[in-house]
């Protein structure tokens, strides 16, 4: 059975030439770049100039970026991070209702230890309301959290002008763009923000290594200790193949910015047009924008069939896709952001989300499609 991968906002391959160049350091270079002999200066090289591409991809100063584990720590760092910062100005958060759960849990956390959080809803798109915002934020509200493009659905957030009111404010700003990267165009300079998630693994890097943007103003505590590691804001050794793997990933993501697009778009063009033809307009519902959205997702629900149902069939046939979040969906907990929509129980207890990338072909769309025309018109028969 020929497998098809399309669950690329959970996890994508590897490219081919970052796994190159991480075999290449991790057989060449293993050195403590901490250590001051030829060995780790060599490795303290390849971290430097691993930091030095990665911020020209998102034009950042190589000094903003810390390194760490992937987006959850750069969730929780930027989190507990602002939060424990600015606990003596105020102790009110604004944090939207469709973060991924490195936020919301953070968040949890933050309330049990005595922090207010307020939660931004959203429309029915996904798409939160900057005045709602103008409305909610207070003198003692320190931090705003909305994350650029959702995961689940692909909406793209008015971040820039959410990030623009902060700023007038004097409230720290916080983005997870873990989605949005490789997706979109991210200029940190531009953006407003002050605290910004990345991973690698979004991007055909590999899993395991992220970054956190940290605007220069920006002074938050350490979380890890142990060492003087990123300029003593997170303890521990380089992870050294992963930061040049990582590095490698963005320089290609950001460079071939244009080619990607147009390519998710098609594939994504040719599944709408594809169920449209098979299972008809009525047997599907696309949950999102369609106008303020990633080109590479498409959260679709099929009232006929269950998510359980669908996933299961999915499969068995060897087709890859996600009920939401890769956090989540092995739980196959009905979706938060979903939920926070208002949609409807049968819109909602159906929704399958499906993204395309590397590897994927016009072929293995026809396929998926008819595979689920397949499935959709047995469970059909069978009511």
């Amino acid at each position: 059975m020929n497998r098809i991968y399309m669950d690329h906002a959970a996890s994508t391959p590897v490219h081919p030439l970052v796994a190159e160049e991480m075999l290449r350091i991790m057989t060449g270079t293993y050195g403590n770049a901490s250590s001051v002999h030829a060995f780790g200066r060599d490795a303290k090289r390849i971290a430097s100039s691993s930091r030095e591409k990665i911020a020209a991809a998102i034009n950042a100063r190589p000094a903003d970026l810390v390194f760490t584990s992937g987006g959850t720590e750069s969730d929780n760092t930027a989190l507990f991070g602002a939060a424990l910062a600015r606990a003596e100005q105020g102790r009110h958060l604004l944090v939207s209702r469709i973060e991924h759960h490195a936020v919301l849990h953070a968040a949890e956390r933050l309330e049990q230890q005595g922090f207010e959080v307020e939660y931004i809803p959203v429309d029915v798109r996904g798409r939160v309301d900057v005045q709602w915002i103008r409305e909610h934020a207070r003198p003692d509200t320190t931090l705003i959290s909305v994350m650029f493009a959702n995961n689940e659905v692909g909406t793209v957030q008015p971040v820039r002008e959410i990030g623009a009111f902060a700023r007038e404010c004097g409230i720290w700003f916080h983005t997870d763009a873990v989605q949005a990267l490789g997706s979109l165009p991210i200029d940190c300079a531009d953006l407003n923000a002050d605290l910004i998630s990345f991973s690698a693994h979004k991007i055909n890097g590999p899993q395991g290594i992220g970054a956190l943007y940290v605007a220069p103003h920006v002074k938050l505590p350490a979380l890890l200790y142990g060492g003087n590691q990123e300029r003593k804001r997170r303890a521990g050794t380089e992870n050294l193949a992963g930061m040049a793997g990582f590095a490698k990933a963005a320089e290609l993501a950001v460079s071939g910015l244009e080619e990607r697009h147009k390519e998710a778009l098609r594939l994504r063009g040719l599944f709408l047009n594809g169920l449209e033809q098979s299972i008809g307009e009525d047997a599907f519902v696309l949950n999102g924008d369609p106008e303020h959205t990633l080109a590479h997702i498409a959260n679709i629900s099929f009232p006929a069939v269950g998510t359980e149902t669908m996933l299961m069939n999915l499969d068995m046939e060897g087709i890859a896709a996600a009920s939401g979040s890769a956090c989540t969906s092995g739980s196959l907990e009905t979706s938060h952001v979903l939920r926070a929509m208002n949609l409807s129980e049968k819109v909602l207890h159906s929704a399958i989300r499906f993204s395309f990338g590397l590897g994927n072909t016009s072929e293995e769309i026809e396929t998926v499609v008819k595979k689920i025309e397949t499935i959709t018109n047995r469970m059909r028969n069978k009511n």
